[in-house]
């Protein structure tokens, strides 16, 4: 096992993964940039490293001053947390080259899964079922007509390095199209570099479904069930429940087994999730995210397993603690995430926090770096904290959730509280009846 662990993040899941290492008695080692010098879990750490100014690309998605504050103290593994350098290939490769372990897959699993349309076939050839469209990369807008007429409108056109929702366009006809073709290819070189995008069949009312597994890189894996992320903004999550409303138990242990199945296969080791539309009782994959998720919590929840202390035992050679048959679950629970903005724009809200009280009681988490006098910096991303709520069944947890929001309190800026506040009001809410387009629409209406 390891004696000691650099967290190579910042906010709450660096806190989370602090508090994993503490657990398991290994000293952890917390780096910041300059803006996050006051941050909690740099207060919370073993030891802190400055690597640099407030700018991301100068701090922590440096990969330099990584290693370096690894070798000044003598941290034998790095845990990525999510985002930043999590998924990064070419940094998993420079750690093994300098003999310290990445807490996560292996670098040929990242890069596999990092480009969607590699990914998509790896997964067809897995068993796993995905969405119908283009066999790989479409090149110009004739291709792009001839993919679309084939499968039928409306059709989405994604980049295949894309995520967090940019590079994606709809198009809902032939007329459409060429202008959602281009501005997709625009945007995939704005942001990522590759303007490369492929074509997919674009469901009318699916849900995001993701199944959480784990292997042990040796040939072993299991599932944890599945998370219903429906609830969007932008292609980006806002509220997080499991199990899934719609989901019955047998469509959970059908694909569950499918994507467990197909990543022992590859050997895949730590957690990972596969993402999924589903509409009409069939699972359509999207990706797979090779890292743990914002919303791994609720998986925690109601299965008891911490996920991070796996990916750690993992990491260091030793078994995974459970096997698949052990793996039962246990009510339900629900993640809100809790981001400094100013609804209903939604515009970054950074700024003193003047007073802070989390909610507290059973079956309550509240997973955030706040604290009363904290400056929350505008360098990063908003999110401030994950309310996560745990119950015997779905209404037990809508109840508590309710409750907890009451009781939380953040003041000094704005955030997106009062959203969910309204959100738990609507009966479709109440039901479990949404799909990847409800928010958008409600929003539309409700802060027209």
């Amino acid at each position: 096992m390891f004696d000691k662990i650099l967290i190579a993040n910042r906010g709450e899941i660096a806190l989370r993964v602090i508090r994993a290492c503490r657990e398991m008695g290994i000293a952890s080692v917390a780096v910041h940039s300059t803006a996050d010098a006051d941050a909690m879990h740099v207060r919370m750490a073993d030891e802190s490293v400055c690597i640099g100014p407030p700018s991301s690309t100068h701090s922590y998605l440096s990969m330099p001053a990584l290693i370096s504050a690894c070798e000044i103290t003598g941290a034998q593994a790095i845990h990525p947390g999510y985002g930043f350098l999590s998924e990064n290939a070419g940094f998993v490769q420079m750690l093994e080259d300098h003999d310290i372990t990445f807490i996560g897959p292996r670098a040929e699993h990242i890069r596999i899964m990092g480009d969607k349309i590699t990914a998509k076939d790896t997964m067809k050839a897995l068993g796993v079922p995905c969405v119908p469209g283009s066999e790989g990369g479409v090149n110009d807008v004739d291709e792009a007509k001839q993919v679309a007429a084939q499968i039928g409108y409306p059709v989405i056109i994604k980049a295949t390095a894309g995520g967090g929702g940019r590079g994606m366009k709809v198009a809902e006809n032939e007329a459409g199209l060429e202008v959602a073709f281009r501005t997709a290819r625009s945007e995939a070189k704005a942001a990522f570099g590759n303007p490369d995008v492929y074509i997919e069949k674009y469901l009318q009312r699916p849900r995001h479904i993701e199944i959480q597994v784990f292997g042990d890189g040796k040939g072993r894996a299991v599932h944890l069930g599945e998370r219903d992320c429906s609830l969007q903004r932008r292609h980006q999550k806002v509220l997080e429940e499991a199990p899934g409303p719609a989901i019955t138990p047998e469509q959970r242990a059908r694909i569950g087994k499918v994507c467990a199945d197909a990543v022992a296969k590859i050997g895949y080791s730590g957690a990972g999730t596969i993402e999924f539309l589903f509409e009409d009782g069939e699972f359509y994959f999207i990706e797979m995210n090779t890292r743990l998720q914002v919303e791994h919590p609720v998986t925690e929840a109601i299965f008891g397993v911490d996920l991070v202390r796996q990916q750690i035992r993992v990491a260091a050679g030793l078994p995974m603690e459970f096997h698949q048959e052990d793996l039962v679950i246990n009510g339900h629970s629900i993640e809100v995430r809790i981001n400094a903005e100013k609804v209903p724009g939604f515009s970054p809200c950074p700024g003193k926090i003047t007073q802070y009280h989390a909610p507290g009681g059973l079956g309550v988490r509240m997973d955030s770096a706040l604290y009363q006098g904290y400056s929350i910096p505008p360098y990063y991303d908003s999110l401030i904290g994950k309310l996560i709520v745990h119950g015997r069944d779905r209404d037990e947890a809508l109840a508590r959730l309710s409750r907890a929001l009451g009781e939380l309190i953040v003041d000094g800026v704005d955030t997106t509280v009062p959203l969910f506040r309204d959100l738990l009001a609507e009966p479709d809410i109440q039901s479990g009846n949404y799909s990847i387009h409800w928010l958008e629409r409600w929003l539309a209406q409700h802060y027209a």
